[in-house]
C-alpha cells in the first residue's frame, strides 16, 4: 500500500469564483457537513481571492465571508478549517478575525517569484499558533530552480507545508513531476499541489504530483472552480485509491456530496469552454475567466483575443482591473 494522501477541499473557496461569490450560509453549511461526514479533513473557506477579497476589483461576496467561515467551523468538527489569504489584500487583522472563528490554518498565497511579500503574514500566523501552508501561485512562470529558491525563503519564514499552484492550468504532467520532485528533494516539509483543468489534465497532473512525492492534493466537488475548474475531487479520490493510495475518504459519500449537494447550486456544468482552454494555453490566471467574458461582451471582442493579449503582457493574479484596460485598447485598435 502506498502512502497517505491528504485530500484538501477548496469547493467553497476556488468554487466561489464560478458562483460569482454568491455562496449562502446554508449552502456552505451543508457542503461542509457533508464533506466532514465523507472523511475530508482539510476544508478551505473564503472569498475566491481569499480573506478580504470581497471588493469591486475581485467581485463582491453576497454574504460576509466571516459568517461563512463560522458556519463551516460549526458544521465540520472533524476537519481542519483553512482560509486563503493574499498579501496585499488580506492583513494580519484578518488573521485575527479568522482565529476568533476557530480557523485551524491559513494558506498564504504569493506569486512564484515573490515569496518575500508573504513573510509578515506567515510569521504572524505562526506566532498566533496556526498551521501555515504557503502557496506559490502561477508556478509555470518561473524556472524550477527559481521556484525552489523562493520556496526556501517561505520555509525560513516558518511555513509548515508548501503548495505548488498551477493557477492557470498551463502545466502538463512532466512539468508537475519536475517541480514537485525538486521541492520534495530540497525541502524538509510536506508538499502539496493545486491543479486547474483548463487543458483537461487536472486529474493527471494531481496524480503526477502524488507520484512525485506530494502528500497534499487539492480538488473541488464537480470540479467547481475558476476557469475550467479544478481537479474533480470525487474523481480524484477514486483514481488515487486505484493507484493504491490511502485517502481516508469514503468514495460513495464524496460522490453524493458532489451530486446531491454541490451540483444543484451550480449555474452551469464545469466544462472546458474555448475561453477556459485559452487561459491554459496562454498561461493566464484562471480567476480571470468571468472578468474576460464580461469585458468581451462590453467591448464586442473575441474572448480569445483578450486572453492572448493578457498573456503577451504577462498578467498575473491581482491585476483583474487591467482586463478592462486591455479590452479597451483592443477595441480602439479594432475600430481604427
Amino acid at each position: 500500500m502506498k502512502k497517505h494522501i491528504n485530500l484538501f477541499d477548496t469547493t467553497m473557496r476556488d468554487g466561489s469564483h464560478a458562483l460569482s461569490h454568491s455562496y449562502t450560509v446554508e449552502q456552505v453549511g451543508e457542503i461542509a457537513r457533508s464533506l466532514d461526514e465523507a472523511g475530508i479533513r482539510y476544508i478551505e473557506i473564503a472569498h475566491g481571492d481569499g480573506l478580504a477579497g470581497s471588493t469591486i476589483n475581485y467581485g463582491k461576496s453576497a454574504v460576509d465571508e466571516y459568517k461563512l467561515i463560522a458556519e463551516v467551523r460549526k458544521q465540520a468538527p472533524n476537519a481542519k478549517v483553512v482560509c486563503l489569504m493574499l498579501p496585499g489584500i488580506a492583513t494580519t487583522k484578518d488573521i485575527d478575525r479568522a482565529i476568533e472563528l476557530g480557523v485551524d490554518a491559513v494558506r498564504v498565497a504569493v506569486h512564484v517569484t515573490e515569496a518575500d511579500v508573504g513573510e509578515e503574514h506567515i510569521t504572524y500566523a505562526k506566532e498566533k499558533g496556526l498551521f501555515v501552508f504557503s502557496f506559490l501561485m502561477m508556478a509555470h512562470m518561473a524556472s524550477t530552480e527559481r521556484a525552489v529558491s523562493e520556496a526556501k525563503k517561505l520555509v525560513e519564514y516558518g511555513t509548515d507545508a508548501l503548495y505548488i499552484g498551477d493557477s492557470s492550468g498551463h502545466m502538463v504532467m512532466s512539468d508537475v513531476t519536475k517541480i514537485i520532485s525538486a521541492m520534495v528533494k530540497e525541502l524538509d516539509i510536506p508538499i502539496g499541489f493545486h491543479a486547474h483543468n483548463n487543458l483537461g489534465v487536472g486529474i493527471a497532473n494531481a496524480i503526477a504530483a502524488a507520484e512525485a512525492g506530494a502528500t497534499f492534493i487539492d480538488g473541488t466537488c464537480r470540479g467547481l472552480g475558476a476557469g475550467a475548474g479544478n481537479a474533480q475531487l470525487e474523481v480524484l479520490n477514486c483514481v488515487l485509491q486505484r493507484y493504491g493510495y490511502e485517502t481516508g475518504v469514503d468514495p460513495y459519500k464524496l460522490m453524493d456530496v458532489a451530486q446531491d449537494v454541490v451540483e444543484p447550486i451550480m449555474p452551469r456544468p464545469i466544462i472546458i469552454r474555448t475561453d477556459a482552454l485559452m487561459l491554459g494555453v496562454a498561461g493566464i490566471y484562471s480567476s480571470f475567466f468571468l472578468h474576460v467574458r464580461k469585458a468581451a461582451e462590453q467591448y464586442d471582442l473575441e474572448e480569445r483575443d483578450i486572453i492572448v493579449e493578457l498573456g503577451k503582457r504577462k498578467m498575473v493574479g491581482g491585476q483583474e482591473d487591467k482586463i478592462i484596460e486591455v479590452a479597451y485598447d483592443l477595441a480602439q485598435e479594432k475600430n481604427k
